[in-house]
């Protein structure tokens, strides 16, 4: 019985070995595929207009820069928090859709995190189906989840 035992942790040590090399390999793979994600971000209400627009600018710019493509920005404005964040019932939300390698997403999170203007953020991987639905909407096509209005 010791034997044996002896004999199924060797070959499971050589299996363990053999499997590892392959790690790194599929990892960087990985790296290169363009994701979907969408990003919402809310800002400090004490933003102006154009201040505003230069922060937007400047994460369009950043995922530019780390090799993603911009898809759809949607400022949503002035809006009322479900909480006080940092003593603020309001903030500016601004929705952005885009295409990006997986590794940037880190580095766009410690932007976000270090910009004492951001007061929350949320990056979501958007599968094939909600790529489709954001698609729909945009376009003004009906997606089914709309509201009946009663006339």
């Amino acid at each position: 019985m010791l034997k044996k035992r002896q004999n199924s942790r060797k070959i499971w040590q050589e299996n363990a070995l053999f499997a590892l090399p392959l790690q790194p390999i599929i990892n960087k793979q990985i790296q290169g595929i363009m994701q979907n994600y969408e990003l919402m971000v809310i800002f400090t209400p004490v933003l102006s207009e154009d201040e505003f627009k230069s922060v937007q600018k400047k994460y369009v710019d950043f995922i530019a820069a780390g090799g993603g493509k911009l898809v759809h920005s949607n400022p949503w404005g002035l809006k009322s928090l479900a909480y006080p964040i940092q003593k603020k019932t309001t903030g500016i939300y601004w929705v952005m859709e885009y295409v990006a390698p997986s590794d940037m997403n880190e580095k766009l999170k410690i932007q976000l995190l270090r910009d004492e203007q951001v007061l929350r953020h949320v990056v979501i991987k958007l599968d094939k189906y909600a790529v489709e639905y954001n698609k729909k909407k945009r376009s003004g096509v009906s997606t089914g989840t709309e509201k009946l209005v009663e006339g």
